[in-house]
């Protein structure tokens, strides 16, 4: 891969972005090995959480700038219609890369280190946890390069921090700080390290991995669903999930260890076929 390492221990799949020397920007193969990576551990069942790391001083600097020159659109174009249609897909591919975050039935946690700028954004919002350094600062860069963000930073940061702060960084591409991130809720916790945040989302994701996999699915499914739906409409679905998916032997061995201080030995998420 270009892009990425891939490690799988102890039921948790750590993804690393291996680019530190060009700021690990997003360039071609990033966006096609990311969901690829995402769907593979996902349908095969090779880990029960996902955490996504990266090396050098920052997390990403965002979508690499030779992707704009393949992208743009011209109207010098013999025709312009066709070229506009190209650029309309050509961004829906890139809006899939970070919906497979959203759509994968495994928790996705995100450790943020320096930089996440531009689609940095769009990437960490669609994961269900964010962590970041102290360093840490987020850009909505998009608005300094006359462009709108378009890869899923509004639809996902909208729902996960206020409305005012989410238009304060759109309209003027400033920075924002680790510490106002945290204030703002769009990071679980901060930390002094990268050192220290890896190990301590590497305890999150064990504990995470620790539970009965198919109720970490139905909480996600039904976290997401709730987000775009009613609270009747939400009370229906997971009345539904659990009619479902519910086990009736996982919850008595989840008891048992609890009981007897032990971990509990819990049936994995059924590989996905294609039919």
């Amino acid at each position: 891969m270009t892009c990425f390492d891939l490690t799988i221990k102890n039921h948790i799949a750590h993804i690393v972005l291996n680019r530190p020397e060009k700021r690990n920007s997003m360039v071609r193969e990033f966006w096609s090995e990311l969901p690829d990576l995402i769907e593979d551990i996902d349908n095969n069942v090779r880990a029960r959480v996902i955490v996504i790391s990266s090396t050098g001083p920052h997390f990403t600097s965002g979508i690499d700038t030779s992707l704009f020159a393949e992208m743009s659109v011209s109207k010098k174009d013999d025709n312009l219609r066709y070229a506009q249609a190209m650029f309309y897909q050509e961004v829906k591919q890139l809006q899939r890369t970070f919906t497979v975050l959203e759509n994968a039935r495994l928790p996705v946690l995100v450790a943020v280190q320096g930089g996440c700028i531009g689609g940095g954004l769009d990437f960490i919002t669609a994961c269900d946890m964010r962590y970041a350094t102290r360093d840490a600062f987020f850009t909505l860069f998009e608005t300094n390069l006359a462009m709108t963000a378009d890869v899923g930073t509004f639809p996902r940061l909208a729902k996960l921090i206020p409305e005012g702060f989410v238009k304060e960084m759109a309209y003027t591409g400033k920075r924002i700080n680790a510490e106002e991130a945290y204030r703002f809720g769009l990071v679980n916790s901060l930390y002094e390290t990268q050192e220290a945040m890896i190990t301590n989302v590497m305890k999150i994701a064990q504990e995470i991995a620790s539970k009965a996999p198919h109720a970490v699915f139905g909480c996600k499914a039904t976290i997401n669903y709730s987000r775009d739906h009613s609270t009747s409409d939400t009370l229906d679905y997971v009345a539904l999930w659990n009619a479902s998916h519910f086990k009736i032997d996982e919850t008595l061995e989840a008891m048992g260890a609890i009981k007897n201080r032990r971990l509990g030995s819990f049936t994995d998420l059924a590989k996905k076929t294609l039919i």
